[in-house]
């Protein structure tokens, strides 16, 4: 258990045997074979939800029993990671296959709405993150949508 998880956070964690990961140890953890599904959290003061996503992450467990491992980041090793995936919205959940990208489900969401999406994922291939939305040009270039 760690020490700086809420107590929501903390019981996820050991109901589901998940480790709570720094960002340097992400990587490692997320090359494993199969499905594992990684928990972003975020600060629970600012963002309620993420209490609210750490008592739904075990029930998804239960209705998808042995298809997925789970992980959890608290907030710095959230934020460090969710550049990768393009997360835009917290408490998020990223599914991998095989330490490669599936998909995402950011925000709270209807029980039946995870578990559709979940569903959906665990049937998907892996595919390339999507970006933040950072816009790229060739040198030389001209814009032909030039921002405000």
């Amino acid at each position: 258990m760690n020490a700086s998880a809420h107590p929501l956070i903390a019981r996820l964690s050991s109901s589901l045997d998940a480790p709570i990961l720094a960002a340097e140890q992400f990587d490692a953890w997320a090359a494993q074979s199969g499905h594992a599904l990684v928990v972003f959290t975020e600060d629970p003061v600012l963002y309620r939800e993420t209490l609210d996503l750490a008592v739904i992450v075990p029930e998804l467990a239960q209705a998808f029993p042995g298809r997925f491992r789970t992980a959890v980041l608290l907030q710095a090793a959230a934020r460090a990671i969710a550049p990768r995936y393009g997360l835009r919205r917290w408490p998020a959940l990223v599914l991998l296959k095989d330490g490669r990208h599936v998909g995402a489900i950011e925000g709270l969401r209807d029980w039946q709405d995870y578990v559709g999406e979940l569903q959906g994922l665990l049937e998907a291939q892996p595919s390339r993150p999507p970006s933040i939305g950072i816009a790229v040009k060739a040198a030389g270039q001209e814009d032909s949508h030039p921002c405000h």
